[in-house]
C-alpha cells in the first residue's frame, strides 16, 4: 500500500475498512406518517434493508450517520453517529462519518445511502475490494453506490453541500474506478424518496422479488 494520492493500493484487510450508511437527510419529498427512512417496505424499514446489506457484507465495522427525525433502531453491532449538523447537506454526514471511522483506525470507508434499499450485500464486497483511492459502484455501466474512499483522498473531498464524493470524481478522474455490480440499475440505483417512491416498490414487492 501506498500513501500518495493517485496510485493503487492493495486491498486493505477487512479490519481496515468500515462501512457507512448515510442517514440523515430531511427527507422533504417524502409526504408520509413517518420520514421516508422509517417507513416499511417488505417488512423492514426503508433503513434496515441499506444497514442490513452493508452488515452481511460483512466488510468490516458498519457506521449509520443519522439525525433525530430518524427513528428506526439499527442492529446492536452497528455504531450510530448522530449528526448535528444536518441541514448543512450530505457532505456534513459523510465527513462525520470519516472522523468517525478514522477514530477507529480505518485506513478505508466504503459508503451507502440509507435511501437506497436494494444495494446488495455484494456490491458492497465488490467496491471494498477495489485497488484504486476511490471505487464506486456501476450497474450497467450506471454509477451509484456504495463509494469506497481511501484515506488518501479524505482532505481532497468538498467540506459542504449535497455532491458527497462527486464533485471530486468529477475533478480527479485519475483516481476513480468503476467496479461493475451485479443488479439492474432501474433497482440497485432506486432511492426512495416520495411516498409514490415507495409504494410503487411495496406494490411491486407485493408481486415478485425486486
Amino acid at each position: 500500500m501506498t500513501d500518495s494520492v493517485g496510485t493503487t493500493i492493495d486491498t486493505v484487510d477487512p479490519s481496515d475498512t468500515i462501512a457507512i450508511v448515510l442517514a440523515a437527510g430531511a427527507g422533504t419529498r417524502f409526504v408520509g406518517p413517518t420520514h421516508k427512512l422509517d417507513a416499511e417496505l417488505t417488512g423492514r424499514p426503508v433503513l434496515r434493508h441499506a444497514v442490513d446489506a452493508a452488515v452481511e457484507s460483512g466488510i468490516g465495522p458498519v457506521i449509520v450517520v443519522t439525525a433525530g427525525h430518524v427513528t428506526t433502531p439499527v442492529p446492536p453491532i452497528v455504531t450510530t453517529v448522530v449528526n448535528d449538523a444536518w441541514q448543512e447537506g450530505q457532505m456534513s454526514s459523510l465527513r462525520l462519518g470519516i472522523t468517525a471511522a478514522a477514530a477507529r483506525g480505518a485506513l478505508s470507508v466504503v459508503v451507502g445511502l440509507g435511501d437506497q434499499p436494494f444495494v446488495r450485500p455484494d456490491a458492497w464486497r465488490s467496491v471494498a475490494a477495489a485497488t484504486a483511492p476511490i471505487a464506486v459502484a456501476t450497474y450497467d455501466g450506471r454509477r451509484g453506490h456504495p463509494v469506497r474512499l481511501h484515506e488518501t483522498v479524505w482532505d481532497l473531498l468538498p467540506h459542504g453541500g449535497d455532491e458527497g464524493a462527486r464533485s471530486l470524481m468529477r475533478l480527479r478522474p485519475d483516481l476513480v474506478i468503476e467496479v461493475p455490480c451485479q443488479g439492474s440499475p432501474n433497482v440497485s440505483l432506486v432511492d426512495v424518496d416520495t411516498l409514490e417512491d415507495l409504494r410503487r416498490w411495496q406494490n411491486n414487492s407485493s408481486t415478485s422479488s425486486p
